[in-house]
């Protein structure tokens, strides 16, 4: 099955004034996340990709944009499923008030119990992203085969939504993980389990690129692209 690369959008305006932007129109990426956007296409120069998948909003597109440029060949796809978390009344408001919410005690600690108010549950928020995720595997794979790698440019809370689906985590766990503005997941999806490659990585990814598949990996069920996602899940069968 194929191997998936989750972007989070570069540092956004919204990140640097602590608001919680949500599904804010408008929302542009900063000066840094600009820069961080430029950035992405030499980071993934070494890696083939059959598709790039993003949220509708402005930031996950303005994020791409310098990929597309580079590689005007690459097909893009908008996907609702994996925009960001409907916030409701909450969106638009600066965290540090947020933070005085009884809710947010929840959204911390007990987030598969936390539903926005006017908006959606976080537990729903999962659950459609990954439902994207699975159809994507199939569509990518059927596609372009087995080995192939694509990559979805999306948000903070879906990205460690999918990485704990993918590590059999509980949502309850989730805010235990952390990807940074622009960085890279990756996750390499077989048959049997998933492995996760890379946890919110902001440097280079040329070791992701595929590679000859040797007797271990074909015995265990390993991830064939890069040489180490084995070890970081924990071990072989």
């Amino acid at each position: 099955m194929p191997t998936l690369l989750l972007v989070r959008h570069g540092r956004s305006t919204a990140n640097t004034s602590g608001l919680l932007a949500g599904r804010t129109p408008g929302v542009d990426l900063d000066e840094l996340g600009a820069a961080q956007a430029a950035a992405l296409p030499g980071r993934l120069a070494a890696l083939p990709l059959a598709a790039a998948v993003h949220s509708p909003l402005e930031r996950c597109r303005q994020t791409l944009a310098p990929l597309a440029g580079a590689r005007p060949e690459l097909p893009l796809h908008t996907e609702e499923r994996i925009g960001e978390c409907d916030y409701g009344d909450w969106t638009g408001r600066k965290l540090a008030e947020l933070n005085e919410e009884p809710l947010m005690a929840t959204v911390q600690q007990h987030p598969s119990a936390a539903a926005f108010p006017g908006g959606e549950t976080m537990r729903g928020m999962q659950a459609r992203a990954v439902e994207a995720v699975r159809e994507w595997n199939e569509r990518i794979e059927r596609e372009h085969g087995p080995d192939a790698t694509y990559l979805m440019c999306s948000h903070g809370d879906i990205i460690k939504s999918l990485v704990a689906d993918a590590l059999g985590m509980h949502l309850d766990l989730f805010q235990r993980l952390h990807v940074e503005p622009c960085s890279v997941t990756a996750i390499r999806y077989t048959p049997l389990r998933p492995f996760l490659l890379r946890l919110g990585d902001t440097g280079d990814l040329a070791s992701l690129a595929p590679r000859e598949a040797d007797a271990g990996d074909s015995a265990h069920g390993a991830p064939r692209a890069g040489g180490d996602g084995g070890a970081v899940v924990g071990g072989g069968a």
